[in-house]
């Protein structure tokens, strides 16, 4: 059974689905965003992981050679 309803009542339906569907897509928009600074995030700290590892290898790389050039010497 089908209901009709009066023009005032239709024009607050058509305008309640717009407002909801930009509601929705709001929230798409800011949970995408989300996942994108979260990932940047995550991306961040393996970088940082990966240089601070780097750079201790090659302070001790540079503190052998330092080592094996003061033996020789000696």
């Amino acid at each position: 059974m089908s209901q009709t309803h009066s023009k005032s009542r239709q024009k607050a339906e058509i305008a309640f689905a717009n407002a909801q569907s930009q509601f929705l897509a709001r929230n798409a928009a800011v949970e995408e965003l989300d996942f994108l600074a979260l990932a940047r995030e995550e991306k961040t700290r393996r970088l940082r992981e990966a240089r601070l590892a780097k750079e201790l290898k090659d302070r001790k790389t540079a503190t052998a050679a330092l080592i094996a050039k003061r033996a020789k010497l000696a």
